[in-house]
């Protein structure tokens, strides 16, 4: 028999517990689903685990910027086992807080792989769940990128998990995965490179800003390859072996671990959308101006499942608010991304260019 709610959502993130928590203080019966540790990207594997690390590139690199300008003794270095260790002091909690504060206000807590049985209809971990709400807000992975070997190529995740550092670390893209994490390597002492297709990194960023940022990341010892496509990535012995061509050139270059950093899409494949008649074009869903899908209005989307807006926690946020309200009153709000900030926590940061 299914059990019965008011608003089912699909994830555990930003963006579903600002919308699980309002509308359940405002009396709903909610239930949320993850087959992921509860949290989300943000708290496990992005931007809080991500800011620990970048905290502390940012204390080394001040300090070698200081010396003979008032700073004296010992240099500073990162010891990248003791810096996961710490990080992990503020991940590893993180899933069991948020489960006991779902308890707490009433939220039922679903583990399992959620998959549409029908258009009001969810089944996950045995159960099977019917709603007057449901709520996609399962995040975004990797994208496919074609390339033959592409699962030899780490995540994101895995990186910020790596009880050691490779001595040689590739990434294969020029966002901010391949920004950020290539300035925390390299003052960690890795030697890293960075193949990006297209003509210059961080695309969604001013131009003339990216180009200082670039000249920066050379100056440190980055190998940033512009207009670089990579073609296979094959194991060889100990080490991984990056093919690419570059201005026409077949080129190779070799690795201890090659990091995923060539952009992520709406997490949805696993869904069966078509089971819950929920419309999408290729990597997202067709959503209305009120984040709704135009064809099932039972559901809505938000945060990066959404990919309506940049991808900022502060938006997953904005998005959950705007869901909730319109689930709660009828389709009155829209979100809006102007003003919301952000960017790429580098040495120089970038803020983000909306």
């Amino acid at each position: 028999m299914a059990r019965q709610y008011d608003l089912v959502v699909i994830g555990t993130g930003t963006a579903a517990a600002v919308a699980a928590f309002r509308c359940r203080a405002s009396g709903w019966r909610v239930a949320v689903i993850d087959e992921l540790p509860f949290g989300g990207t943000c708290a496990l594997r992005g931007c809080d685990p991500k800011k620990v690390l970048v905290g502390a590139a940012e204390t080394v690199d001040q300090d070698h910027r200081m010396r003979g300008k008032g700073v004296v003794g010992g240099e500073s270095r990162l010891d990248w086992r003791e810096l996961i260790e710490f990080k992990r002091s503020f991940t590893d909690p993180r899933p069991r807080q948020l489960e006991a504060a779902f308890a707490k206000s009433g939220v039922d807590a679903f583990h399992g792989r959620a998959r549409f049985r029908g258009p009001r209809t969810l089944e996950a971990g045995g159960e099977t769940l019917e709603a007057r709400f449901i709520l996609i807000a399962t995040g975004a992975v990797p994208v496919r990128l074609g390339i033959a070997g592409e699962d030899q190529l780490a995540t994101s995740t895995d990186f910020l998990d790596l009880k050691e550092l490779p001595r040689r670390l590739l990434l294969v893209g020029g966002g901010y995965i391949a920004s950020e994490f290539s300035h925390i390597a390299v003052r960690a002492g890795a030697q890293v490179t960075v193949l990006q297709q297209r003509e210059r990194l961080l695309m969604q960023f001013d131009p003339d800003l990216v180009e200082l940022l670039t000249r920066k990341s050379r100056a440190l010892g980055i190998d940033v390859r512009l207009g670089a496509r990579v073609t296979a990535v094959e194991k060889a012995a100990d080490r991984l072996r990056v093919h690419f061509v570059s201005a026409g050139t077949a080129s190779s270059v070799e690795a201890d671990i090659v990091v995923h950093a060539g952009g992520r899409a709406p997490d949805l494949d696993a869904l069966d959308l078509a089971a819950g008649e929920v419309q999408r074009e290729q990597r997202r869903l067709r959503l209305n101006e009120f984040l709704q899908s135009v064809s099932n209005p039972a559901v809505y989307a938000a945060g990066d499942a959404a990919s309506t807006g940049p991808p900022l926690t502060p938006i997953a946020a904005h998005d959950g608010e705007v869901v909730a309200a319109n689930m709660l009153a009828g389709n009155r709000e829209r979100p809006t991304y102007l003003a919301r900030g952000g960017g790429a926590r580098t040495q120089p940061p970038l803020p983000y260019q909306l």
